[in-house]
């Protein structure tokens, strides 16, 4: 299996150890959320064989001691299951001590998680990576701008060609068409998510998508790039449009730019919502009005006026005439409105249209209390009461979209008694024909496996969820938790869905998509399409596989996944399905919010009592050079981030000073840091291990107790040396180890001699390593503070920085938007005017 290693957000200690694989089993698996599990929560994880005979029971081991901890039967066998012939559910919900564990059945075993009320956070913010990345006009992630001429007209009230300028919104996949009822959509649930959970959501991003802060949440900086871009989509009373561009894009690979093969220059064709049947190749679509897309629109603008108007009063009021505006061509023009395509027979085929007014009248009623408007809601609700593929086997492509009734939430949130009671009722309906079936397999899986199943199972598992808010019935917990739990790895492919997340984790590597392909950048937090049924994939056009099948071992007569770019239809992530994501895991980080959240514990700071001697050794490690030369060495470790890294590496060259980096393994093997760790070795910076995977080796209160093997350190240091060696770095020339968290004691630096290295830790007494903090901890210093810290400890002790090994991050988390590394120009000049000489690490400790 291939275990992927992308950079995210991980705001707390153990995070690094949540997937780091041990498996072991040839025959039989177990397959968890690699994400991890709340200690309230549901925890089942699954085993599949391929063999019959089910192990009697099944153990939870802490990771780090190698204790049993908790042990249970299997349960019932539920059988055949894709490719397993015999599966089993292995429950540990009773179980709820946080910690680091694995789970043991027969000869098989789990990779590590984690339980803790923490192991969703930062996921919703690293989700909205991907929709920042989607984004046309500007593009934050490539600073840079594309489809700046958008477009001419087609199907409209004006001629055909007519100029309009419709430039901005999202991308709606690794192509470049976009669509209307897909943004829409992914707008609603981003300022829905922000509504629900404002918590949750941090702010390291400007209002364009550049790294910053604005005090605003990002994802409402999210939504209103969704909002603009709708507005300009339906510029007038009676004027919508539905699609910029069509298939004609897909005639090759490319990242996105100005498109010139529509016949009009660089402009692309902008579809009127005309009502009417438009152009599908050598047929029409089944366009049969516009309420569709216009109760889209309505909806996203109710709620971006709920959300806005106290912030923005000016912008929330076009919001609100426009939400008007938009359910009134609904009302006049009901029916459906499907997209368009010239060359293929794909398109988004649309089937239903009353859940969009459903909505659309729902949030009026909120912003303008209108009865009529919660009268005309309960009517649609009545006509679809049950979205129509809830216990099917199969749908058409994007036939039932939104893929639930998101009316029904909203509009159940208005009533009471007898009403609230009908409306919920039609949620747990659609709900229990998936669990008559799902309740059958191990996976309690019975989510068609059509193009998108994912957005899908994100769908389904967000429509349990509010069934429980409205409700307080936890009668389908289990089924929500299952189809959650499906999208991180708990799958017959043992895989999560999202690239990068989570970042230890097996992850898609080789999505369909230009950025990757071509860019070799990461698509972080994009959601991909999911399995299909393998007769689907069978006879889809154009796909082939661009090298083995890592997941061979996995398919099935039932369905396939492909972590390879030739699939496009199981491996390209989407737009509107990944905003569906960003509110399901808001809700979950929610859920752990509701319990005291754990804190990253900060390492004590004592300071050494200096020595005569050539170094200082504290618990094994040497702390310190020699203490009578004005000499000192600046140390930088890495892991997730790498964001100084350009600043830092070209302060250095400009005052000729050579420092030492310890990275990890995570760090090295991230093809998008190898770059900068080509060019620090090229400038003869010292590069050396931080261990591979990060993990914490003994306890941050009782310093004796180890939290890691010698097996699993040994393997762990290994793994970090070799991925140096991948590069170049050889071992004989990294003799020094420093250990991750900066936190060991003498057993580790005893595991360290016996295997030929030196362990080396900072030394202690400014608040130089305090860099990586983040204003929501307790132990967070501003740039400003370090800096006071390094130069009040020099001027205060008698050997001042002699002989020092000055430690900061070479990145750190957005959430710090005041870096220090942009105060290591300012640093350097203050010491070198004090006479310090900065020196290398083998220097230094010679």
């Amino acid at each position: 299996m291939k275990h992927a290693l992308k950079n995210i957000i991980c705001a707390f200690a153990l995070a690094a150890l949540a997937t780091t694989s041990v498996f072991a089993a040839t025959s039989s698996w177990i397959r968890i959320n690699q994400l991890g599990y709340l200690p309230g929560g549901i925890k089942v994880a699954v085993w599949g064989s391929k063999g019959t005979v089910v192990p009697s029971a099944f153990q939870l081991v802490d990771s780090a001691s190698g204790r049993v901890v908790f042990t249970a039967g299997t349960g019932k066998a539920f059988g055949h299951y894709g490719p397993f012939n015999q599966t089993a559910r292995l429950d540990f919900s009773t179980w709820k001590r946080s910690g680091t564990y694995y789970l043991k059945a027969g000869e098989a075993k789990s990779p590590y998680f984690r339980i803790a009320n923490n192991v969703y956070a930062g996921t919703a913010d690293f989700v909205l990576r991907y929709m920042r990345q989607q984004r046309s006009w500007f593009n934050p992630f490539l600073k840079d701008s594309c489809h700046t001429h958008d477009g001419y007209t087609l199907y409209g009230p004006m001629s055909d060609s007519t100029h309009l300028d419709v430039a901005g919104g999202w991308h709606d996949a690794s192509d470049y068409l976009q669509y209307s009822t897909t943004s829409a959509n992914a707008t609603y649930h981003l300022l829905a998510a922000y509504r629900d959970f404002p918590q949750v959501f941090g702010d390291n991003y400007e209002a364009n998508g550049l790294e910053g802060s604005n005090q605003v949440a990002d994802v409402l900086d999210e939504a209103r790039w969704g909002l603009d871009w709708l507005l300009k989509m339906h510029p007038r009373d009676t004027w919508m449009f539905n699609q910029i561009a069509d298939d004609r894009d897909h005639h090759g690979m490319r990242l996105p730019k100005e498109d010139d093969f529509y016949g009009r220059g660089l402009e692309r064709p902008v579809y009127f919502c005309s009502g009417q049947p438009q152009v599908r190749g050598k047929f029409m679509n089944k366009t049969t009005g516009v309420a569709s897309t216009a109760g889209k629109f309505a909806s996203a603008f109710a709620l971006g006026y709920q959300l806005l108007r106290n912030k923005d009063a000016a912008y929330a009021g076009i919001l609100q005439q426009k939400a008007v505006t938009a359910y009134a061509m609904g009302l006049k023009q009901p029916g459906v409105c499907q997209t368009a395509s010239v060359l293929s027979p794909y398109i988004y085929a649309e089937d239903n249209w009353v859940d969009d007014m459903e909505l659309a009248a729902a949030s009026l009623y909120h912003i303008g209390k209108k009865d009529v408007y919660r009268q005309q809601a309960l009517a649609y609700a009545e006509q679809e009461k049950i979205t129509p593929w809830l216990g099917s086997d199969t749908a058409h492509h994007y036939q039932w979209y939104p893929f639930i009734n998101l009316g029904h939430y909203e509009l159940a949130k208005q009533l009471s008694n007898k009403d609230k009671q009908t409306v919920t009722g039609y949620y747990k309906t659609g709900i229990e024909k998936v669990w008559q079936k799902a309740k059958n397999n191990a996976f309690y899986r019975y989510i068609p496996f059509i193009w998108c199943s994912n957005n899908l199972t994100t769908s389904f598992a967000i429509q349990c969820y509010w069934y429980r808010q409205l409700t307080g019935s936890k009668a389908f917990e289990a089924l929500e938790q299952a189809n959650f739990d499906w999208l991180f790895g708990c799958n017959p492919w043992g895989t999560s869905m999202v690239y990068g997340l989570p970042a230890q984790g097996d992850t898609p590597e080789d999505p369909h998509s230009a950025f990757t392909h071509l860019g070799h950048y990461p698509i972080d937090g994009g959601l991909v399409d999911g399995p299909v049924y393998t007769n689907i994939y069978k006879n889809l056009i154009g796909i082939k596989l661009s090298k083995p099948d890592a997941y061979a071992e996995f398919q099935s007569d039932l369905a396939v996944y492909h972590d390879d770019f030739g699939d496009y239809s199981t491996n390209e992530p989407t737009m509107d399905g990944t905003a569906s994501l960003v509110y399901l895991l808001a809700a979950m980080d929610n859920e752990g919010h509701k319990a005291v959240p754990a804190k990253r514990p900060v390492a004590p700071s004592k300071p050494a009592v200096p020595s005569a001697s050539a170094g200082t050794y504290a618990h094994g490690a040497i702390i310190r050079g020699n203490t009578h030369q004005k000499t000192l060495t600046l140390v930088f470790t890495g892991d997730e981030f790498a964001d100084g890294g350009a600043v830092i590496r070209q302060v250095l060259q400009h005052y000729r000073v050579p420092a030492a980096f310890f990275l990890t393994g995570k760090f090295y093997g991230n093809p998008a840091f190898q770059p900068l760790i080509k060019q620090l070795q090229a400038d003869g910076h010292y590069l050396g291990p931080h261990s591979d995977q990060h993990p914490l080796y003994c306890d941050w209160q009782k310093r004796d107790s180890l939290l890691i093997s010698r097996k699993a350190f040994q393997q762990d240091l290994s793994d970090n040396y070799h991925r140096m060696e991948t590069l170049g770095i050889k071992k004989t020339a990294a003799p020094y180890f420093l250990p991750p968290y900066e936190w060991y004691n003498d057993t580790i630096a005893e595991w360290t001699r016996e295997e030929g290295l030196q362990l080396v830790n900072f030394t202690p007494g400014t608040r130089s390593n305090a860099d990586y903090t983040t204003p929501a901890m307790n132990g967070y210093r501003t740039s400003d503070q370090i800096y006071d810290s390094i130069m009040q400890y020099e001027a205060a002790q008698p050997a001042g920085l002699n002989g020092f090994m000055l430690l900061m991050h070479i990145g750190t988390d957005p959430a710090r938007t005041d870096k220090f590394y942009n105060k290591l120009d300012i640093l350097i000049r203050s010491l070198k005017d004090k006479g310090y000489r900065f020196v290398g690490i083998n220097e230094l400790l010679q």
